[in-house]
């Protein structure tokens, strides 16, 4: 489905991790996010900027995207199952993104929105 952005913020595109701006055409398409054999296997929507070009990679940074929404942030292990959650303002996004990285079975996490649950962003430990 295809939008034209009429609210900033609104809009968060999964390739550039930033709100598209007023004005912008926007992608809503469905992203298979946990491609694994387990019961936690996941799609939802996410937006994407139709001028997207590269998509964005940020270390020891919170993308602007998430630092003013509500999120849920999904622990997962190494057989992609689900071992932690947690419901957080983007502001307290950092402290339990390292909460969960003091448990050594967390492999990696992922960040919806927690409102309408649109898939925003993988977060890797370092070296990952």
């Amino acid at each position: 489905m295809r939008f034209l952005v009429d609210e900033r913020p609104g809009f968060p595109c999964r390739i550039t991790l930033e709100d598209a701006p007023l004005g912008a055409t926007v992608l809503l398409v469905n992203f298979t996010h946990l491609d694994a054999p387990t019961p936690y296997r996941a799609s939802h929507a996410i937006f994407v900027r139709e001028d997207a070009v590269r998509a964005a990679r940020f270390v020891d940074a919170i993308p602007p995207a998430l630092a003013g929404r509500l999120l849920s942030v999904r622990a997962y292990d190494d057989r992609d199952l689900m071992c932690d959650a947690a419901v957080v303002p983007g502001a307290d996004l950092a402290e339990a993104i390292e909460r969960m990285w003091r448990d050594p079975q967390v492999a990696f996490l992922h960040v919806h929105t927690a409102a309408r649950g649109c898939y925003l962003a993988r977060v890797d430990r370092a070296g990952g």
